[in-house]
């Protein structure tokens, strides 16, 4: 057999894999300090994406470098500690992965703000907190970064939302709320920046054992198996989603692959949403 095309690459098994599907392109990642936008963070890298992450976790994003460089010592990586809930932290940000990069092809709002309050005891400043997080903040990187992502001709936006913001659940208003909210302002986003060359998406997640999760148990004195055991009967699949089974959707809707792909809410938990 002659050689494989440029870009593809065999497994030991013989499979053979499409890799580099970001190459030469720059990449805004918001929430990187763990989780899905670590996990994202690391396969952008790997398919040669140059990664700007930004988390107010200074030292989680310093870990999240570190793991990425160990693995690909050549990843083009860099991180910003700021808070998205300030709205200098995107123009900060924007600029940053200018400088750095000489471009902005994709931004992935995945930064979040939890808040457990029933939406009867929930106190306007708790619903500005997450409101400062979960929509104005992601609406400010958007702004900030669309110059840049216009300039690409071909750039993408991915937010991530939550599967709770097309199911309904208890307990969680103020968050499910505003993912909801993303939604909607993903696809005005779409409509309004399609003439631009722009691609806008929205991913949804099931639940998805991450960091927070797993602290947040370790906290109450629970261990991690027995967290693993907890999401059994909330999707058709039965147990947790890894942070990367949440990456690949996201790599997928930012390359060219997803080319005729706009305004669309692609759900990935499971089939929670159909139970």
């Amino acid at each position: 057999m002659g050689e494989d095309a440029p870009g593809v690459r065999r497994r030991p098994a013989g499979v053979l894999v499409v890799s580099g599907r970001l190459a030469g392109k720059a990449a805004l990642v918001t929430g990187g300090g763990g989780g899905i936008g670590a996990a994202t963070a690391a396969l952008f890298c790997a398919e040669g994406a140059k990664v700007l992450l930004v988390d107010r976790d200074a030292e989680a994003l310093e870990r999240t470098a570190a793991a990425i460089r160990a693995q690909m010592p050549d990843a083009g990586v860099q991180v910003l500690a700021a808070d998205v809930a300030d709205p200098a932290a995107a123009t900060q940000a924007a600029a940053r992965c200018q400088q750095a990069f000489g471009r902005t092809d994709i931004l992935v709002n995945n930064a979040s703000m939890r808040n457990y309050s029933a939406f009867a005891d929930a106190t306007p400043e708790e619903w500005q907190a997450v409101v400062a997080v979960n929509m104005v903040g992601n609406a400010n990187f958007c702004r900030a970064a669309l110059p840049a992502l216009r300039a690409a001709g071909r750039g993408a936006i991915v937010n991530v939302s939550s599967c709770y913001a097309v199911k309904g659940r208890k307990g969680m208003a103020l968050y499910d709320a505003t993912k909801a909210a993303m939604i909607a302002m993903t696809r005005t986003l779409a409509f309004e920046e399609a003439g631009n060359g722009l691609r806008v998406n929205v991913v949804c997640p099931g639940s998805t054992l991450t960091d927070f999760h797993i602290q947040r148990t370790k906290a109450a004195g629970k261990s991690v198996e027995e967290l693993k055991t907890q999401r059994q009967d909330t999707s058709l699949l039965g147990r947790w989603a890894e942070p990367k089974e949440i990456a690949y959707p996201i790599l997928w809707l930012a390359s060219d692959e997803a080319s005729f792909i706009t305004g669309t809410t692609l759900v990935v938990d499971g089939g929670l949403h159909i139970k």
